[in-house]
């Protein structure tokens, strides 16, 4: 071989190895641990001061350390988040969009980000649609992940859009892991008392209907006071895919 074909080899593999390099490089700025949809309960159902304190408890969750400890201890080190919030089957709203978090500064901009938006809305209680809303953003998701949950929080069953159940068995289908935290009330509503209280409770409910897929799992809020120690919790159990909650 001459030294002109040698080095044009040379120069060709040199080359091949640098795009291949580059091109898997840009696969793996691409991968997370997770992909996690906090799907918020907005509806009418939800008043003024509770809204403002289910909010607060999500913003509180995204920096604290022992979660921000889980979202970090995965093989990449980080994982991809967007906070959603619905009500009624025709309404839906992404509060923000997919973020990484990879470190504090990440997680205290999603939680400015969750702290400054307006309400979304006041109607219904569509969880079906949330699912389906949700596995729509997952699909469109610029991070890629073997593991994708969708965080269902609520305090009422499902009553607009298709049968909850079944668009549940959908997305578990699809190997996506929904997973609920209930917030219960002292009191039944007054208009439709089984929407809060529903037979063999909220919990109940949400094992039967809503949650699925490989780990799913449901706690319970006793009030929206004390949502925010709640979704702290259930955050670091799947985000670490823990068999317990640790302790608070």
């Amino acid at each position: 071989m001459s030294k002109l074909l040698a080095g044009a080899v040379y120069a060709f593999a040199l080359a091949a190895a640098i795009l291949l390099g580059s091109s898997a490089g840009r696969a793996d700025e691409g991968r997370v641990d997770l992909l996690l949809v906090l799907a918020a309960d907005v509806s009418r159902s939800v008043d003024d001061r509770e809204f403002k304190l289910q909010r607060e408890g999500f913003a509180a969750a995204m920096v604290d350390p022992r979660v921000l400890r889980a979202m970090t201890s995965g093989p990449t080190g980080r994982i991809a988040v967007i906070f959603v919030e619905w009500a009624s089957e025709f309404e839906q709203r992404v509060v923000v969009d997919w973020a990484v978090i990879a470190g504090q500064r990440d997680a205290r901009g999603v939680a400015q980000r969750i702290r400054g938006a307006p309400r979304s809305y006041w109607g219904r209680t569509s969880i079906s649609t949330a699912i389906e809303f949700s596995m729509g953003l997952l699909a469109r998701s610029p991070f890629q992940s073997d593991r994708r949950v969708i965080d269902i929080s609520g305090d009422g069953t499902n009553n607009s859009g298709l049968d909850v159940a079944a668009v549940r068995d959908v997305a578990i289908a699809k190997h996506v892991t929904i997973n609920g935290l209930v917030i219960l009330s002292n009191e039944p509503l007054p208009t439709n008392p089984t929407h809060t209280h529903p037979p063999g409770g909220l919990k109940g409910y949400y094992e039967r209907n809503v949650i699925g897929g490989p780990g799913a799992f449901v706690l319970e809020a006793q009030s929206f006071e004390s949502f925010g120690q709640s979704i702290i919790s259930k955050l670091i159990k799947e985000i670490a895919g823990l068999a317990q909650p640790p302790p608070l």
